[in-house]
């Protein structure tokens, strides 16, 4: 498979669980960095379970206490304790926690075989197999192919073609910087006619992560210029926008895209497969991309041992994954309300494959 964020090793370890001997290819030459807070939610909570990592994964969570609002000069207009903007309630059974810790979790959980610093460039199938070509190392012949490597897919334009993302009008810039602003277990955001600008602490206070959203349709992928573009959309911004955009520029985890979806009529191709957010991103504004990911990894295996197959995971997966993306489009700009998060959350039973 393809991708070793969150969905991947997910899927590697419920195939390696069944009896599957999955390898994992990733572009990037060691574990990702960085990444903003993601959230884990009902049933994707079971999978973390099932997978006997709950609670390390419990243990590294953000333990975000509340939440602050500042106007230009930074004086306070409102706060939320026990509630944050980025998870919800803090005593509740969701669990905020940074991506790379999760995806670091799930990695070691995982015994694959995993290819570092590569990429898939074609991909060869017949009834039998995929034959697939990599950019550095030599052909391999696979039974089964699945992309889990995010938004902006390889496998996907490969097997499909290239896919016109939905954007949704808004760009996010998310990196880490040193906690310079005395944050103890809390978040402030700042609000002005450029965008957002967000501050949060991160592991026990010792760092901070960083989210700027603007207004925002037509991205370039080069980072550098992605980089000067939030410049330029945050240039004379109040509070710390000036310092967080200094920051911005150096950041070594900096990383920015726009809140799009995946719509697909289907996940497959022949012996080609996609999963997570390559399959059905439902952006970060839905807050349920992660748990999609792991819910989708478990129901992936689980079919694929007992004769679904990959036709079988997407008839489980379906009106889930069209629930969840609902809470993106549907209140787009603000927190979805609790019971249509709870809906969305709810959708799916898991099987006790």
């Amino acid at each position: 498979m393809s991708g070793a964020g969150v969905a991947g090793p997910a899927l590697a370890y419920w195939l390696r669980h069944h009896g599957f001997a999955p390898t994992v290819v990733e572009r990037a030459p060691a574990p990702r960095p960085g990444g903003q807070a993601i959230d884990v939610r009902g049933p994707a909570v079971e999978v973390l379970d099932r997978m006997g990592v709950l609670a390390e994964v419990r243990a590294a969570r953000t333990g975000t206490l509340g939440t602050s609002y500042v106007d230009a000069e930074g004086a306070e207009l409102s706060r939320t304790e026990g509630e944050t903007f980025t998870g919800g309630p803090v005593d509740g059974p969701d669990i905020e926690v940074l991506r790379d810790d999760l995806s670091d979790t799930l990695v070691r959980a995982a015994p694959a075989e995993y290819l570092y610093g590569d990429t898939i460039t074609a991909l060869d199938q017949d009834d039998h197999g995929v034959l697939v070509h990599f950019e550095r190392s030599a052909p391999r012949r696979f039974d089964l192919v699945i992309g889990a490597d995010g938004l902006h897919s390889r496998v996907r334009s490969l097997a499909f073609g290239e896919v016109a993302l939905h954007h949704l009008g808004v760009a996010l810039a998310v990196f880490s910087t040193p906690n310079t602003f005395g944050l103890d277990r809390w978040q402030v955001f700042h609000s002005s006619d450029a965008g957002m600008v967000g501050v949060y602490s991160a592991r026990a206070n010792a760092e901070a992560r960083v989210v700027m959203g603007w207004h925002c349709t037509d991205l370039p992928r080069d980072p550098e210029a992605q980089r000067t573009l939030v410049a330029e959309a945050f240039a004379g911004g109040g509070w710390e926008t000036p310092a967080l955009v200094e920051a911005m520029l150096t950041a070594p985890d900096f990383y920015c895209d726009t809140m799009s979806q995946v719509h697909l009529d289907t996940w497959s191709r022949g012996r080609v497969g996609l999963l997570g957010d390559a399959a059905h991103c439902p952006s970060p504004l839905s807050g349920q991309g992660t748990s999609l990911a792991l819910v989708g990894a478990y129901v992936l295996a689980g079919e694929l041992t007992h004769g679904g197959g990959l036709a079988g995971y997407e008839s489980a997966m379906c009106e889930y994954v069209r629930l969840n993306q609902a809470l993106a489009t549907e209140h787009q700009g603000a927190p979805p309300p609790p019971e249509a998060m709870r809906k969305a959350v709810d959708a799916i039973d898991l099987k006790a494959y």
